[in-house]
This record gives structure tokens, sequence and C-alpha cells, in this order.
């Protein structure tokens, strides 16, 4: 019994495998800070895009 409880608690594999689960987790948090942060400059990349399509279309007729 006591070399059960010795096996078990020098087990590693499921430290390694939540370590992994809150790197994760960690970079989602990141992410969502992060693109929380720039959602104001995405208007922008929507100004941009409209004038490379307005510029496109220009080419097109003529």
């Amino acid at each position: 019994m006591i070399n059960f409880f010795k096996s078990f608690a020098a087990e590693e594999s499921g430290a390694t495998a939540i370590e992994y689960g809150l790197i994760a987790a960690l970079v989602s948090v990141a992410a969502i800070i992060a693109l929380t942060a720039m959602g104001e400059s995405f208007d922008l990349f929507t100004y941009v895009s409209d004038m490379f399509k307005a510029a496109m279309s220009a080419i097109d007729l003529a």
C-alpha cells in the first residue's frame, strides 16, 4: 500500500498536462486582452481595404 502512494506521488504525467492547459489558458486570455485593446484600430484596416477596393475598381474601369 505504501508503494502505491509513493508511485502515485512520483507520477508527473498529469502535472505536465495541467501545465500545458494553464499555458493555453494564459495565451488565450492574453489574445483576448490584446484584441480587445486593438478593437478601435480595426477601423484603419477597413479604411485601407475600402481605398484598395476603390483603386482596383478604378483600374478595371480604365
